[in-house]
């Protein structure tokens, strides 16, 4: 299993030649939330990650009350400004709070961004997401997108799935003192599931 982990603000300055030489293999950097915020270390960290030939991955944080198209459109800028996507780099919607709608809503939200981010981006996202969150219906309609499953409770490499997935993709098995995740395959296996250019 390859190893990975997750970063945002709350780390600051990130050491990602030293991840690397631990044997992390891939990570995610927090990009955006909501329609307008762009998170302040990004940049660094996707040229960080980049530089230490791990696979980049950019996460938006959902916020289902706002316009999923311009938050979309603000993510795929942020990442655009930041250097762009590159061949094998890979995206997530963080879909973990509903903003007080009612499930269909926020699964209407995350499927209108996922479309977009698929067609004007040219990379299908993942969808991060914890089990009360998916089982309470948030996720209605988004089996089609790889599930990168919060479960720090469960045994590595072994989380229980929600519906409407039949399989994870990514494990987030553990939070503390960072966010730490597997993919179950290889290197090639992962970067296939990321941007490939048209």
């Amino acid at each position: 299993m390859l190893q990975g982990i997750d970063v945002s603000n709350w780390q600051g300055t990130v050491d990602w030649a030293g991840h690397a030489e631990a044997g992390v293999a891939f990570a995610f950097a927090k990009a955006t939330e909501g329609g307008d915020y762009t998170d302040k270390w990004f940049g660094r960290n996707w040229t960080g990650m980049r530089e230490s030939w791990l696979v980049c991955g950019a996460y938006h944080f959902a916020r289902p009350k706002g316009d999923p198209v311009e938050q979309a459109r603000h993510f795929l800028g942020a990442i655009r400004s930041a250097g762009g996507l590159r061949r094998g780099d890979l995206v997530a919607l963080d879909l973990e709070t509903n903003d007080g709608l009612r499930p269909e809503q926020v699964a209407r939200y995350a499927r209108r961004w996922c479309h977009h981010v698929e067609r004007h981006g040219g990379v299908r996202p993942f969808i991060y997401t914890f089990h009360a969150f998916a089982r309470g219906g948030h996720c209605a309609g988004l089996a089609e997108y790889p599930l990168w499953i919060a479960s720090p409770e469960s045994p590595r490499g072994n989380p229980p799935v929600p519906r409407p997935w039949r399989d994870w993709t990514i494990h987030q098995y553990a939070n503390s003192p960072i966010d730490r995740n597997v993919f179950h395959g290889t290197r090639h296996e992962l970067t296939k599931l990321g941007f490939h250019p048209r």
